[in-house]
């Protein structure tokens, strides 16, 4: 597992409006873009580095309990999580306990970079 990787993609997802809305309007195709301009070193792309085949069809998917099975660090899952799949009107607490369900049967994977 490339963690670092999945964690800067998340993070990026998570903190930057436009690279949000490009993985709202097309998963694969942002990460896609994202993957061939990390090779690219330089800020805020980390420079070397893939991510797996498992990590990236999680990420096209929007599978959130397989990257955190997988060793996403949890806070920074969530907060994209809750960046990518609430909308004005979305009910944060039914989101947190869905998200809760999806995760638990995993337990605590080893999220260490």
């Amino acid at each position: 597992m490339s963690r670092y990787m999945v964690n800067k993609l998340m993070w990026q997802i998570d903190r930057e409006d436009e690279a949000l809305a490009a993985f709202r309007d097309d998963p694969a195709g942002f990460v896609a873009t994202w993957e061939a301009m990390s090779l690219t070193a330089g800020p805020p792309y980390p420079d070397g580095g893939e991510l797996t085949d498992e990590e990236r069809d999680a990420f096209c998917r929007r599978d959130y309990p397989l990257l955190y099975s997988l060793g996403a660090h949890p806070y920074l899952l969530w907060h994209m999580v809750r960046a990518v799949e609430s909308d004005p009107g979305t009910n944060v607490e039914a989101l947190s306990d869905a998200f809760k369900a999806g995760i638990q049967a995993y337990g605590v994977p080893d999220f260490t970079t």
